[in-house]
């Protein structure tokens, strides 16, 4: 657990990011029922814990030695932090979009040509991967060389490990679920109780909705 992964973490749940709803979970678009949430969108309402952010990901880039000619922010929620990484770097940014407008360019890649180069995709949260390797794929398809993501969170999720690297795509997080965790119990944001019902959701993500009667699929 490195001092920025901690910082991170602490710094989600400063700004109110983590939450806890055993009582009223949240479904994740890949359909996995969740009793506690991670939003990492409240970070531009909060602008010096989202310089943590982005000085963050300055951080990886540099200690991991991630080769890039331009930024790449996911619709929606990687877009701010492609486009304020992309400043203060002096990099061109784009953003991918989920779907193709019915109108306009009708383009997924918006902001300029990604033909040929080297780009790395900034993206708030990584469950399954799904989004982001979307993204990946819409950007490969407009010929561009896609190997590094940047991620705020990852939730550790081993399926979402083995998708990435079967399209072979090196994921960078500045924090992960365990290490929040780790970090709201310290600061007593749960009780033991709640405690056991999300290491019980940790260990069988999928299942845990249809065992306490919430799998509404």
């Amino acid at each position: 657990m490195s001092v920025l992964e901690t910082t991170i973490a602490q710094s989600l749940i400063k700004i109110g990011a983590v939450g806890f709803k055993p009582e009223n979970p949240i479904t994740f678009k890949s359909g996995i029922i969740s009793p506690v949430y991670v939003d990492n969108r409240r970070f531009p309402f909060y602008p010096n814990e989202w310089q943590l952010v982005i000085k963050g990901f300055q951080t990886l880039i540099k200690q991991d030695k991630i080769d890039y000619e331009i930024l790449a922010g996911i619709a929606t929620a990687g877009i701010p932090h492609s486009a304020a990484l992309g400043y203060v770097l002096h990099k061109p940014s784009v953003f991918v979009r989920k779907k193709i407008k019915d109108h306009g360019t009708k383009s997924l890649i918006e902001g300029g040509s990604v033909k040929g180069k080297k780009i790395v995709l900034v993206e708030d949260l990584v469950t399954t991967g799904g989004s982001s390797l979307a993204g990946v794929e819409a950007l490969r398809n407009d010929k561009a060389i896609v190997k590094d993501c940047l991620i705020i969170v990852s939730y550790g999720f081993a399926e979402a490990t083995a998708a990435f690297k079967a399209a072979k795509v090196t994921l960078h997080p500045l924090t992960n679920f365990s290490i929040i965790l780790a970090e709201a119990l310290k600061q007593n944001l749960f009780t033991a109780k709640q405690q056991v019902v999300l290491e019980d959701w940790f260990q069988d993500p999928w299942g845990w909705g249809k065992r306490h009667g919430y799998d509404i699929r």
